[in-house]
């Protein structure tokens, strides 16, 4: 659901790009390997699944996690991996030298030319069309996402809609959470990455 975090996590090479975008949507073990990835979109999986364990591990991320209301703990990790996706898109220029519109069109076109889960080939025409990626800039987009993953994501009924006013309510402790956290993150793909070249 963080599609644009792990989307510049994976680092600028199109299959681990597509391995990172993929991981909320390829379940079950990686080894031994599908045959339908090559090796390359398998590693930007298990990256995905590594950042993930990272996250959770992390005490910026943590911290952030705690933040949630007690409403909607139980959702608090899919609420905080949208919020850092609109801080990264905020503070886009301090991770990337690619403008935002740009970077997100490449994954879009990245993403329409390959064999996709079904879920994902669903939703690529709207999020597209609506330019998920860069959108999440805007709070009020955050928001809406998350009231769309209410309804359309999650198969019982649940708290999640309405999470994004939390995001404005304390939304400079979230942001000094994400700064710390974003960073490491960064180093921690990079050595993933670095290792496996």
């Amino acid at each position: 659901m963080n599609y644009l975090a792990h989307a510049l996590l994976a680092g600028p090479d199109d299959d681990y790009r597509l391995g990172g975008l993929l991981g909320d949507f390829v379940k079950g073990p990686l080894s031994p390997a599908p045959p339908q990835f090559s090796t390359a979109v398998v590693q930007g999986l298990l990256l995905h699944r590594r950042i993930d364990s990272f996250a959770d591990a992390h005490r910026a991320f943590a911290r952030s996690r705690q933040r949630v209301s007690v409403e909607r703990r139980r959702y608090s990790g899919i609420v905080v991996d949208m919020f850092y996706d609109h801080f990264l898109a905020a503070h886009w220029a301090r991770f990337s030298t690619q403008p935002l519109e740009s970077f997100s069109a490449a994954v879009y076109a990245l993403l329409s030319r390959r064999p996709l889960p079904d879920r994902l080939a669903r939703i690529l025409p709207r999020m597209c069309q609506e330019d998920w990626l860069a959108s999440y800039r805007e709070p009020a987009a955050v928001g809406r996402a998350l009231d769309q993953i209410a309804v359309h994501r999650l198969k019982r009924s649940n708290t999640l809609s309405g999470a994004g006013g939390e995001l404005v309510q304390c939304y400079a402790q979230f942001e000094s959470d994400f700064l710390e956290f974003f960073p490491a993150a960064m180093a921690f793909a990079e050595g993933f990455r670095r290792q496996r070249a």
